[in-house]
């Protein structure tokens, strides 16, 4: 095999002169932007109609978890003040033992009462009553995040109802409360004159 060059063919020469002359310059103008979908809309566009929607629904799903959480823990915690709770009643107690070793033995009958009756009432007052303004801070606060975040995400039905059921019975536990710490909802039992 002859590797050689045949003198019948001459040799092209080229500068970098000729090259530049020989490709057509393109202008920036004239090239046309390709638009090419974001990874989004691919992905979108791969998707049948169900699939989308069921990719949609689930990402909301998620995002409501902890809305639905807190709106159940609101109605908890307003159905714990209504009821009475444990915390309370132990509070309550407590108040009673600690008001009778302050009596002596010589103390009027007002302040038996106080020391039996009032005492212990104010404190489960107090303790419900703090279980009913979380109650209800916590049922505002998810009811508002909506619009405190992203304007056109809304809770589902079931999320906002038991929210609005923990601010309704927080704002019941927190009215209570006022009436029984002050003793407007029922008087104070006074010995009988005489």
């Amino acid at each position: 095999m002859d590797t050689t060059k045949t003198p019948d063919a001459p040799e092209a020469e080229t500068t970098p002169a000729d090259l530049t002359k020989a490709e057509p310059a393109v202008e920036p103008a004239d090239v046309e932007p390709t638009a090419e979908p974001a990874a989004a809309e691919l992905a979108d566009e791969d998707l049948s109609d169900d699939e989308f929607a069921d990719e949609q629904a689930e990402a909301q799903e998620s995002g409501h978890v902890g809305s639905a959480a807190f709106g159940i823990v609101a109605a908890g915690l307003g159905a714990v003040a209504l009821s009475g709770s444990w915390i309370g009643g132990i509070v309550a107690e407590r108040a009673r033992v600690t008001s009778q070793l302050k009596l002596s033995q010589a103390a009027d009958v007002n302040a038996q009462i106080a020391a039996q009756f009032v005492d212990p009432w104010h404190t489960t007052a107090l303790v419900n009553g703090l279980f009913s303004a979380l109650a209800l801070i916590i049922g505002i606060l998810v009811l508002a995040l909506p619009a405190l975040g992203t304007p056109q995400r809304t809770l589902p039905a079931w999320v906002r109802s038991v929210s609005w059921a923990g601010v309704a019975l927080g704002a019941i536990g927190v009215l209570l409360f006022v009436l029984m710490y002050f003793d407007l909802l029922l008087a104070i039992p006074a010995p009988a004159a005489g």
